[in-house]
């Protein structure tokens, strides 16, 4: 079995578990939706992995309630023997871990067989980012201008494009941050966004003038079009004039990568991690670029200055006594 294998479908995933175990798994998804306000992504993925462990233990003859950490460990193995990645036995992990936590908390079981298990260690890989000169290639697919300056006319639907893909860049925001964002939240007098990332955590982020101008354009002559006389609270919209969902916006940055000759492994995440290193790299102290991308932790965002050695020796060199 692959690691690339589709995910089973949440009719499918239920298939074979045991509804007792099930009712569990459904429980505490709906805890994670009410009290964390987890994204719908976020708890499908949980309802999938878990009830992938319970259907495993209803064919292993394991009572997930009195599960022991050995018998979870031989789930984690039958994975790793199955050929999954090690970022899946991870995942899986990881949500038996907040499983088990939860059963303790509403008193459903006693014992937690998961927090005492490391999962398979991980190759560090850094950041993938897009090289400046690829940048404006990429910027130039749907924009007013070709790559060589001329003028070219735009679509209603190549403004809009252009304009998702420069908030992107300025502002380094997920996709699904770029699906929610609402036109109130929209302030070019003040040449910001507000923006809702995950856990609905607000933040404020601003924007260069390039893409407020990309955006103005957009929402003054675009967006009006594509709502035809129809009410949208969302900024970005679809040719229907209905809020444009994130699968129809890879799918556009898949076709602009296309169309503009760059490595199609490249992914809209790729577009933050670039915002990243390049405020980085112009001199942004770590906590701004913390604060602008929505990181709970700050080592998250340390991740970003392997990718600026530069900046870091020239800061070694302004700072230490003998630099």
């Amino acid at each position: 079995m692959s690691s690339e294998l589709r995910e089973p479908s949440d009719a499918e995933a239920s298939l074979g578990c045991d509804p007792a175990a099930e009712a569990l798994v459904g429980a505490f998804c709906e805890a994670l939706r009410v009290e964390r306000n987890a994204s719908p992504h976020t708890v499908r993925a949980y309802r999938v992995d878990l009830t992938d462990y319970a259907r495993w233990a209803l064919r292993s003859g394991v009572d997930p309630l009195s599960a022991t950490h050995r018998q979870v460990r031989r789930y984690l193995g039958e994975l790793d023997r199955a050929q999954y990645s090690r970022t899946t036995v991870n995942r899986r992990l990881s949500a038996l871990r907040s499983f088990y936590r939860w059963l303790n908390v509403t008193g459903a079981a006693e014992g937690d067989p998961a927090s005492i298990l490391q999962g398979p260690k991980q190759r560090k890989s850094l950041p993938h980012v897009i090289r400046p000169a690829d940048m404006a290639r990429l910027l130039s697919v749907y924009s007013g201008r070709d790559a060589a300056g001329a003028p070219r006319e735009q679509s209603a639907s190549d403004m809009r494009n252009q304009a998702l893909l420069e908030f992107l860049y300025a502002c380094g925001a997920r996709v699904s941050e770029a699906s929610g964002l609402l036109a109130a939240d929209v302030d070019f007098a003040l040449g910001q966004v507000k923006v809702f990332g995950k856990g609905a955590k607000e933040r404020i982020v601003p924007i260069h003038e390039m893409a407020a101008l990309s955006m103005r354009t957009y929402a003054s002559l675009a967006r009006p079009q594509l709502l035809r006389e129809r009410s949208c609270a969302h900024f970005f919209v679809s040719t229907r004039g209905n809020q444009m969902g994130t699968d129809a916006m890879r799918k556009m940055f898949k076709e602009a990568v296309r169309r503009a000759g760059l490595d199609e492994s490249l992914s809209p995440h790729d577009m933050r991690h670039t915002f990243a290193t390049d405020l980085l790299n112009g001199g942004a102290d770590l906590r701004t670029v913390q604060e602008m991308l929505g990181h709970a932790s700050l080592s998250t965002t340390q991740v970003y200055t392997h990718l600026t050695p530069g900046r870091l020796k020239d800061v070694h060199e302004r700072a230490h006594p003998r630099g």
